[in-house]
């Protein structure tokens, strides 16, 4: 069985440009919108983190925090972002794990609650995560999912 390692960005620069085109590939948010939320983070601009899971030299897993996920409560930051992880990785806890490790990350800050946009019921609670309430997201007709964790 693999063991997988799971870091920061700041941990591992240079992987900056991987990452990037990574989440890229799995959400369709320009690359630059990526390298430049990234850049901000390991310039010490912002707090708000980039976390990978690693099997060998290959992301398999991730997630950022950034200020809002493109919905309507500006209020509610700083949101969980780009959550994804490789398919025939999926239900070994990996998404868990990093959601953890996002949420130690933060309140180590002093930053408390975080909050992230879905569509899924049931799995994000069995980390901690509470239901808050529905919010609007751009471009969308349907209101979405927004839970928070303390």
């Amino acid at each position: 069985m693999s063991t997988y390692h799971y870091i920061t960005l700041r941990e591992q620069p240079e992987r900056m440009d991987a990452a990037a085109e990574w989440f890229h590939s799995k959400w369709r948010v320009p690359k630059e919108a990526y390298l430049e939320c990234m850049d901000a983070y390991l310039k010490g601009e912002t707090e708000y983190g980039w976390y990978l899971c690693l099997d060998g030299g290959q992301i398999i897993g991730g997630m950022g925090v950034i200020e809002n996920d493109f919905h309507d409560r500006k209020d509610l930051t700083p949101n969980v972002c780009a959550v994804y992880t490789e398919a025939k990785y999926r239900r070994q806890g990996i998404a868990g794990n990093l959601l953890n490790m996002v949420v130690a990350d933060m309140k180590s800050k002093g930053v408390s609650p975080v909050y992230l946009v879905t569509g899924h019921t049931g799995f994000y609670e069995r980390y901690g995560w509470e239901f808050f309430c529905m919010v609007q997201c751009d471009g969308e007709d349907h209101l979405s999912r927004m839970y928070l964790h303390r």
